[in-house]
């Protein structure tokens, strides 16, 4: 059986370093797709690396934390931002307001309308929605994220999954059952099986190998595997305090291993939008 897997590499426009390690990873690697930070500090040559390979098909990474600040004002998104008008830094933030009731929809929908407006304003077109840490997967976020899918006629929306044990990897399982079925009833593609949120920053060659080889074996029709590729000394990247081992995975992304695992496991490299013109891609266990 063909399997369809998609490579998708997180976080363009973060840095100019980033961007290049992810044009390194589509021409002399395995990443079909990528996801555009459009509260990135490199945004603009972002922008010109998707226009000079129109093959690296474009996403929209959707920020709500991180350590850049949002596109709109604290005023225009008061439920978002601290005093200072900038995100919080992490998830939990997000998931402690949204326990609390002190996210706004409204606020949400406003500045991630305005972040996908400016990608979509690349001039590339934009095949799927995923999100900065993955808030999307909290219901209100998820909504809103689905319905902007919807008005700008982006058909796919990642899917992030978790096999860690403990209150996380369960927190994670519980909420994307419901994004699931969100994303269902919206008709909206995603794939089968996922792997990268476990893995982020740390998804070098012989754990990217194994993955592969661990969803092979699942059987799932459709993977997204998602990474986080870096250039050597990139002083861009110092400030984030995340632990990223960005060169193992571009190298990883690169490696000849990496293509003959793929071949091996009976994948076919596409896009998201390979995923919907198969007819494939989310339909499993859909509500």
């Amino acid at each position: 059986m063909t399997r369809l897997l998609v490579v998708t590499a997180d976080d363009l426009g973060l840095t100019p370093g980033v961007n290049e390690a992810v044009r390194r990873a589509h021409v002399d690697g395995v990443v079909t797709a990528t996801s555009l930070l459009a509260v990135g500090t490199a945004f603009d040559d972002a922008a010109r690396v998707l226009r000079e390979h129109p093959t690296l098909e474009l996403g929209a990474h959707l920020a709500l934390v991180g350590e850049d600040p949002p596109l709109l004002t604290a005023r225009e998104v008061p439920t978002l931002v601290d005093r200072d008008g900038r995100f919080p830094l992490s998830y939990r933030t997000v998931v402690a307001r949204g326990l609390a009731g002190r996210i706004d929809p409204d606020d949400v929908r406003r500045e991630l309308g305005a972040q996908l407006e400016r990608v979509r304003g690349v001039g590339v077109p934009v095949t799927h929605l995923d999100t900065h840490q993955h808030t999307h997967l909290w219901p209100v976020v998820g909504r809103v994220v689905t319905e902007l899918a919807l008005a700008a006629g982006v058909p796919a929306v990642r899917l992030p999954r978790s096999r860690a044990l403990g209150v996380a990897g369960a927190g994670v399982g519980a909420l994307g059952v419901g994004l699931r079925r969100r994303l269902a009833r919206a008709g909206l593609t995603t794939t089968d099986d996922y792997a990268g949120l476990d893995e982020a920053g740390a998804m070098d060659e012989d754990r990217l190998l194994a993955t592969l080889r661990a969803a092979a074996a699942r059987g799932a029709r459709t993977l997204e595997v998602n990474a986080h590729p870096g250039v050597p000394d990139d002083p861009a990247t110092d400030r984030f305090a995340w632990g990223y081992r960005w060169v193992d995975e571009l190298a990883a992304l690169t490696s000849p291993r990496t293509r003959a695992q793929v071949d091996a496991c009976g994948y076919r490299l596409t896009g998201f939008a390979g995923l919907v013109a198969a007819g494939t891609g989310g339909t499993e266990g859909r509500a």
